[in-house]
């Protein structure tokens, strides 16, 4: 059900400097690049507001993802979506700031129709650049695996579905026999233990995981003291694919090498990006939709008694309860220990309150609470206190989700996840995409989010 990246980053087996740098700038550089040689083109001078907006998308874009180890369909697919996501969010900025006359159209709409094209052309050139490197024979890496079991399969699968990495995978060695190996049929065993240092040496082997379990620690350091002896590059797979990863990372505490197993996403210089760009993209949200706002407060007070806003208490950044706004949909206000969820054809929402649910409308106020710092643009769904303290129990990991601020939108809504979570399974597949969202966060990322919301406001039927 949910698309796998682990294999994308995972066991690569030596440091691609190179290639992370040339990808880091190659698609930001691209389009600064175009958008330089469009307004040439058209004989238009490169002014301030020009050089405002290179550096504006340089920095919306910085830095690209590597798109060498990927296929070119899937490549372009992402390229494109990701391009219209960041002129939608540049449509917004010049809107609100009525900038559109400072730039000469054609050459804005040629910047935007020949940028992306040329992103592809440079991404396919730079996957056949790399597929040729990692096919010459002096560019290839062997490589053996150390432990026969699940783990060790599992890794031994990973190598082989990244050919272009330029690591051949020879064989397994472990002291168990055939008989009490998981896989058998699947397992080329090369020996045991003993013969592991031996066999490096022989058969120019260029890299070792190890992929023992924690038990083995005696036999672990014996054998690394084996190998040690040899120029092979040693790797040791800790068994950690029973918990959820979340930005999981090797960090280092004055020359004590951590694990990070699960952390936020949002630390650092992504921290002040994140809150840099929720200021800038609510404030301008919010100035555009003034009018909305005021049209769907007169409705909400016309349609019954009681307050136009709802005031509902949330768990927030690392569980802590907050206040959320919405539009008051209802003619109940339902904020104690039992909060029952919003169903369809429900008689506690109003006529009005139906309308305003289903194009999301209620949601608006929330671009306030992004303001204040209780939420995020894109983000986790809040649930209600009541729903969090029955699903913590529940749903492994689930609150995990809180590691981050809570959002208006977030990546299991625009895939289908938006309403009612009647079942404990469609709970469970919400929370795989939250996790998702905090494994794989980028700013484009975000972007694209925001951009599939815009859609489904107008095409969605699945919220009420």
């Amino acid at each position: 059900m949910f698309e796998d990246r682990s294999h994308k980053r995972t066991f690569y087996s030596a440091p691609q400097s190179i290639t992370s740098l040339v990808s880091a700038f190659l698609e930001p550089t691209l389009s600064v690049l175009v958008f330089i040689i469009a307004n040439q083109w058209m004989d238009e001078p490169i002014g301030r507001p020009q050089l405002t907006l290179c550096l504006l998308v340089f920095a919306l874009t910085f830095p690209g993802p590597n798109r060498f180890r990927e296929g070119l369909l899937s490549s372009a697919v992402d390229i494109v979506s990701s391009w219209i996501s960041l002129l939608f969010i540049l449509a917004l900025c010049a809107y609100a700031t009525r900038s559109f006359y400072l730039f000469e159209g054609n050459a804005l709409l040629g910047w935007a129709l020949v940028a992306p094209v040329v992103q592809v052309l440079a991404c396919g050139l730079g996957q056949q650049i790399s597929r040729r490197r990692s096919a010459r024979p002096q560019a290839r890496r062997r490589a053996v695996i150390v432990g026969a079991g699940r783990l060790g399969i599992r890794v031994s699968r990973a190598i082989s579905a990244s050919p272009a990495d330029g690591v051949d995978f020879v064989g397994f060695f472990d002291d168990r026999t055939d008989e009490r190996v998981d896989e058998p049929e699947g397992v080329k065993k090369l020996g045991g233990l003993a013969s592991v240092a031996s066999y490096v040496i022989e058969n120019g082997i260029s890299e070792v995981y190890i992929t023992l379990p924690l038990g083995s620690q005696p036999r672990i350091v014996a054998l690394l003291e084996q190998i040690q002896g040899t120029t092979a590059s040693l790797f040791f797979v800790p068994d950690v694919f029973g918990i959820s990863i979340i930005q999981g990372r090797l960090q280092d505490i004055n020359g004590i090498p951590v694990v990070g197993i699960c952390e936020t996403p949002f630390t650092g210089t992504n921290e002040l990006l994140k809150r840099v760009s929720d200021i800038v993209l609510a404030s301008i949200i919010l100035v555009l939709i003034t009018p909305v706002l005021i049209a769907v407060a007169i409705g909400v007070k016309l349609s019954s008694p009681g307050p136009v806003i709802f005031k509902q208490r949330r768990n927030g950044l690392a569980g802590e309860e907050i206040i959320v706004y919405k539009f008051r949909s209802m003619r109940a206000e339902d904020d104690g220990s039992v909060v029952m969820q919003a169903t369809r054809d429900d008689p506690r929402i109003t006529r009005f309150g139906a309308l305003i649910r289903r194009t999301s409308l209620d949601e608006l106020p929330q671009f306030i609470n992004v303001l204040q710092g209780r939420m995020s643009i894109v983000g986790p769904r809040p649930h209600a206190v009541a729903h969090n303290e029955e699903y913590r129990r529940l749903i492994k990991a689930y609150m995990v989700r809180h590691k981050v601020k809570p959002g208006i939108t977030g990546w299991a809504q625009v895939n289908g996840l938006r309403g009612e979570t009647d079942t404990i399974e469609k709970m469970q597949a919400r929370v795989e995409y939250d996790l998702e969202y905090l494994r794989n966060w980028s700013l484009v990322f975000d972007l694209q989010i925001i951009a599939r919301t815009v859609r489904l406001v107008f095409f969605d039927r699945k919220a009420y």
